[in-house]
């Protein structure tokens, strides 16, 4: 059982700690996230692990005053219980000086947490909650708090996040420079290698990425969840890092990994996703029972797993280049399929009942793949009846007009930052 005294100490550390994060590279997010403060819903703000929840936290207490944080990831939360609540809010008032808003970080570690959260809304009290978990906002949450909250997902940084942690200057007219091109490319191809996880692009300590796998594997899912087969799902893992952006069946990886049935890949698959290991990419198809049916695709919550020694698939420039394009999609909050019919469209984006958009994406856009590329992007701007479509390239830029359509080749690292 956890003490008063205990409980205390803690929470002055804590405030001791978030005092002194540094907060300097400014998240994209914020912006949004302060626009939505004042709406008395409770916020929560999900996204996987270390990917730079608590120091956004630290950017938004900056623009704050009253407010208390306890972080639940804390090892010294073991014993706590929901019980517990009462004694750790006289302690918050007593040290904060009776906030008007709670952070709570991982708090979903916590059984029964909602009860507490739902008595402070009732209380007028401002909640932000963080969560490595997408669950946080289906299950704890669903019973007791429908409707009374604003989720936000939060991603590694992005490529404009990464140039700015590099400190290059998007400066008025840039693109027409060439020496500012070059420098971009350059931090281009280290994002793609590096990927964006904060400390990890600080440090570029391999141990600490596979800390974080780890993390996710032992704790996340393989804990949480209960999960006695974990050779399997470790299996499961290699194969889906190795088949990023392809296809891929519950039945077929049943086979792969010697499981009985294809509901136990799928189960296992969901339990990554709400850990925002990997996401399931869905097929678009006017009838929801052909989409839910059809193969899916998979793809990777970062490109910096790929150097984990032991979970290396081999080094393929042109699935990362697509799953860079995905992550971002993603983080600009488009509801996202691939499209196939005769041919195939990497991305179709969807607002509300209507395709907006389509995006076709390759290394190299060469003679060798042209046509089987634009064949895929036409089929797609035909069958959603679009004007214009994008083929995304490592580095080509042009604009084509092909059988009324207009397709516009852009570079991969122009593209993130326009």
């Amino acid at each position: 059982m956890i003490t008063p005294q205990d409980l205390r100490k803690i929470v002055l550390k804590q405030k001791e700690e978030i005092e002194k994060l540094d907060g300097a590279i400014k998240r994209e997010i914020l912006d949004e996230i302060l626009k939505w403060f004042e709406d008395n819903r409770v916020m929560i703000l999900t996204g996987i692990r270390r990917c730079g929840k608590s120091t956004l936290l630290r950017q938004i207490m900056k623009s704050k005053e009253n407010f208390c944080y306890v972080n639940f990831e804390d090892e010294r939360f073991l014993d706590f219980k929901a019980q517990d609540f009462e004694i750790l809010n006289e302690i918050l008032i007593e040290i904060y000086n009776n906030p008007k808003i709670y952070f709570f970080d991982e708090i979903q570690n916590i059984d029964k947490f909602e009860t507490f959260i739902r008595r402070l809304q009732d209380e007028g009290k401002k909640i932000v909650i963080t969560g490595s978990n997408a669950s946080l906002l289906s299950k704890e949450f669903g019973t007791r708090l429908t409707g009374r909250y604003k989720p936000f997902e939060i991603f590694p940084f992005s490529f404009l996040e990464y140039l700015r942690l590099k400190n290059i200057d998007l400066e008025k007219d840039w693109s027409y420079k060439t020496q500012k091109r070059v420098e971009i490319k350059k931090a281009f191809n280290e994002y793609l290698e590096l990927g964006g996880f904060p400390e990890y692009l600080k440090t570029q300590d391999r141990e600490y990425i596979k800390d974080i796998f780890d993390n996710i594997l032992y704790k996340d899912v393989i804990a949480r969840y209960s999960i006695k087969k974990q050779k399997a799902i470790k299996e499961l893992i290699s194969i889906l890092a190795t088949n990023i952006s392809s296809t891929f069946t519950y039945n077929s990886i049943k086979k792969d990994i010697g499981l009985s049935n294809s509901i136990t890949v799928k189960e296992y698959i969901s339990y990554l996703a709400n850990s925002y290991f990997f996401f399931e990419l869905s097929k678009f198809d006017f009838s929801l029972r052909r989409s839910l049916n059809a193969p899916k695709k998979i793809y990777l919550i970062d490109t910096a797993f790929n150097q984990i020694a032991g979970f290396n698939f081999s080094p393929n420039t042109g699935k990362n280049l697509e799953n860079v394009v995905f992550i971002e999609l993603k983080r600009r909050k488009k509801e996202i399929y691939y499209f196939a019919e005769k041919h195939e469209c990497d991305f179709v984006a969807k607002d509300k009942a209507e395709i907006t958009q389509a995006i076709q994406v390759c290394y190299s856009f060469n003679k060798e793949n042209k046509d089987r590329e634009i064949s895929g992007l036409l089929e797609a701007l035909n069958k959603f009846k679009l004007k214009e479509g994008y083929v995304i390239t490592f580095d080509q830029e042009e604009e084509l007009k092909i059988e009324g359509k207009k397709i516009k080749v852009m570079p991969v690292w122009k593209w993130l930052i326009s």
